[in-house]
């Protein structure tokens, strides 16, 4: 239990110190004023000698760093569960299979920051070459943030909430081989981003580098998660976003 729960603090401030850095190195280069009062991040564009595989290998590295930091506190109790289910025919393998279903969860992730880096690479590109369109980005984010927002409460979000919360635990066993573990992970994986997508856009329009967004998404995404009623306080978390939301488009031009 001391060295599940040693390597998992480690890893969790390794990634949260790293995220500070990048975070801190980012906007120290600033980023690109557009039209409508806001900011492009350059977590969007290419630093100058960069190729964009190049760009795209960089945002990555940092997006898995992120994400370890913003889905480990979460996560945590997940792997614990998990370690219960096969501690009984594995507990020689418990390390090996434990790493496995992490590897599988985070490599959804990576796959979902992949798409969400080919998507806004190719949206800031829009907005950089149209001026009109870059004038209505501070409220297309605001209606963005709104959506997100109205999501909370919709079925599919309970559903996979539910399906993320209820893994096996001490009354239930998995068989202890390495297919199950990869598939486990990356199940967790999948119901983990279907439940958390929306507040994940808004990190993602918000601002990808700001520690103050990110320190609130992940604060919001752990509280549902592991709260007795989680259900409830994904509810109570969407009339803040909508309001927040509703807030934004009242106001394009407080953005930054």
């Amino acid at each position: 239990m001391r060295v599940f729960f040693g390597i998992s603090a480690l890893l969790f401030v390794a990634s949260a110190a790293l995220t500070t850095l990048w975070c801190a190195s980012m906007s120290a280069v600033g980023g690109m004023p557009m039209p409508g009062g806001w900011t492009m991040s350059m977590a969007w564009m290419r630093m100058p000698g960069q190729t964009w595989p190049v760009a795209a290998a960089s945002f990555l590295g940092m997006w898995v760093m992120m994400m370890v930091a913003m889905m480990l506190p979460s996560l945590v109790p997940r792997l614990w569960r998990y370690r219960e289910a096969v501690a009984a025919t594995a507990e020689t393998r418990l390390g090996r299979l434990t790493a496995l279903v992490s590897l599988g969860y985070f490599f959804v992730w990576t796959m979902f920051g992949l798409a969400a880096y080919l998507l806004g690479v190719r949206l800031a590109a829009i907005a950089m070459q149209q001026a009109a369109v870059a004038r209505v980005v501070p409220i297309a984010v605001g209606v963005v943030v709104v959506l997100a927002g109205f999501l909370q409460f919709t079925a599919w979000k309970a559903r996979h909430l539910a399906c993320y919360r209820e893994t096996p635990g001490s009354s239930h066993t998995l068989p202890a081989d390495t297919a199950t573990a990869w598939r486990h992970g990356v199940r967790l994986g999948l119901h983990c981003c279907y439940c958390c997508a929306n507040l994940m856009a808004i990190l993602l329009v918000i601002g990808v580098m700001d520690l103050r967004a990110m320190a609130v998404v992940s604060a919001a995404i752990t509280s549902e998660r592991i709260a007795p009623a989680g259900e409830s306080v994904a509810r109570a978390l969407g009339i803040v976003v909508v309001a927040a939301g509703l807030f934004m488009i009242a106001r394009p031009a407080g953005l930054g």
